[in-house]
């Protein structure tokens, strides 16, 4: 005789979702809700509640994202910023303002910049997409690393998702109607008024229901629950409403030291451009949790933002101290060796990487680089090859050509070197990196008007670099257009103040000019 027993429908699905497999356990938590919506016998009706809101839990999970993390200040905050900063900001003090380093940061032409001014990274976050544009005009301008028209802003395809998840879920709409909710009913039972606030927030994407039913869950706890005033600042920093939530994450670290209150107050005073004050935040919240790697990461990264790569690398190598599996560490220290002409060292960080299981095309494409400039030559032309073997898109598959280029020139071969650049403008015509080093090339064949066209066109797509203004300066220098060249060496000095043979030029074109 076959004995059957049948595991209990709320149970399994509890386990599912601990073991991720969230799409069943919403599915068996709909099959117990539609079987007793409204079971109020001995035990029923707290069933129909478990079920309720571990779904609610289950959905939530699908489409989680930790608001630490991601961060990008969009188009629409950028030009509509009523908040007001110094125009000549001391060294040190701004993340907004160009050339606000303590000093010993990396110049351009040791370390290339982004379009921000800030040093390229080890590691791309989405605070180092964009730059934050003066204008309208660079506001609006597709920057060479995105992948779409469409300016970066707040309100990303992410959270659009987000708000739309819900469709998804049931054929027949939303799982919870919003609208006919009573938010002050399920604030005066915490449990279910947690799980239902980060299903309105993150799942929902609904800010203003969940901002009320937190204000209302706040006031019901009679303003003790340290939970909830996390939560209200981070309906407030989503609003916009930046004071407000440092009030909160302020308040809510006066109940109870947390890690994550200190990264969201951290986030606070880095959009509103006060560098030192989040310093100051992360270094309190060490004070109470020692060798805490997120606020190592952070103390690093506002470091890096700042152009204090060396203070930067120092906190990456304590973030290494206590994880050594840390990608971002890694990238980072490994980058910045590099950049230092000490690609020996940087090739051990990013083998490091690949025996961790990295495998992607910018891995294999730095490999590349520091086995050539390490004189490994066995090993170069291979990375190459899986990294482009690799690329997702035309942009990576263009970054890789242009590395190859500088390979090419590397071991004299210029014909290569104009395939190579030729190529990478093929896959990205907006690459100004590639058109100024193609124009360096067609100079070297006498083709004045051709490098002069591609001199030009790299300093319209890219006028963070410095190289295409000096080198048309000089080229207009020599052909004897000295208003251009004064010009052109201008937008050089702009570029990079401390540019010893841009000073010249100058100092040779104003002598020039005093003497007519």
């Amino acid at each position: 005789m076959e004995v059957s027993v049948s595991m209990d429908p709320l149970f399994l699905a509890w386990s599912c979702c601990r073991r991720r497999q969230l799409q069943r356990s919403a599915d068996i938590c709909s099959k117990i809700l539609s079987e007793s919506p409204f079971d109020q016998e001995s035990g029923g009706a707290q069933v129909s509640e478990a079920a309720w809101s571990l779904k609610t839990r289950a959905l939530t999970e699908m489409v989680f994202v930790d608001e630490v993390e991601v961060d990008q200040e969009g188009i629409a905050e950028m030009m509509l910023d009523e908040s007001s900063i110094a125009q000549v900001a001391r060294p040190g003090t701004s993340l907004r303002l160009l050339g606000t380093s303590q000093g010993g940061a990396p110049t351009p032409a040791v370390r290339p910049m982004t379009q921000s001014g800030r040093p390229v990274t080890g590691f791309v976050r989405p605070s180092t997409l964009t730059g934050r544009p003066e204008t309208m005009e660079q506001a609006i301008r597709t920057p060479r690393t995105a992948s779409s028209a469409r300016p970066g802003t707040s309100a990303s395809g992410r959270l659009v998702r987000l708000g739309t998840a819900s469709m998804l879920t049931h054929p027949d709409g939303p799982f919870i109607n919003l609208s006919r909710i009573n938010l002050a009913k399920y604030a005066k039972r915490p449990n279910m008024a947690k799980t239902l606030f980060e299903y309105i927030f993150l799942h929902e994407n609904d800010v203003k229901n969940a901002l009320e039913l937190a204000a209302v869950a706040t006031e019901h706890a009679q303003f003790r629950d340290w939970w909830w005033k996390v939560q209200l600042g981070k309906c407030y920093y989503r609003l916009g409403l930046l004071r407000e939530a440092e009030k909160q994450f302020r308040s809510a670290l006066a109940q109870q030291e947390f890690v994550d209150s200190y990264l969201y107050l951290a986030k606070v005073y880095q959009r509103l451009d006060q560098p030192i004050t989040a310093l100051n935040v992360f270094k309190q919240g060490l004070d109470h949790f020692p060798t805490e790697v997120t606020l190592l990461t952070g103390i690093a990264r506002i470091h890096e933002e700042m152009n204090n790569v060396i203070s930067a690398t120092e906190y990456y190598r304590e973030v290494l101290k206590q994880d050594n599996t840390h990608v971002e560490a890694i990238a980072c220290i490994g980058s910045n060796h590099f950049y230092t002409d000490q690609p020996e060292i940087a090739l051990r960080f990013y083998r490091r990487l690949l025996q961790m299981g990295v495998f992607n095309c910018q891995l294999y494409n730095n490999l590349g680089l520091c086995c050539f400039y390490a004189q490994q030559y066995d090993m170069t032309l291979s990375s190459f090859e899986r990294a482009l073997a690799l690329a997702s898109s035309d942009e990576e598959q263009a970054d890789v050509w242009y590395n190859l280029g500088h390979v090419a020139v590397g071991i004299g071969d210029l014909t290569l070197a104009y395939q190579c650049f030729k190529l990478a403008l093929a896959f990205n015509n907006n690459h100004g990196e590639a058109y100024n080093n193609l124009a360096v090339l067609e100079l070297r064949k006498g083709r004045i008007e051709q490098a002069k066209a591609f001199l030009q066109t790299a300093a319209a797509l890219s006028p963070h670099m410095y190289e295409p203004h000096f080198n048309f300066a000089t080229l207009s220098e020599k052909v004897g257009d000295l208003q251009s060249s004064f010009t052109a060496a201008q937008r050089s000095e702009d570029a990079f103040p401390e540019h010893v043979d841009t000073q010249q030029i100058l100092k040779n074109l104003r002598l020039h000019f005093a003497t007519l």
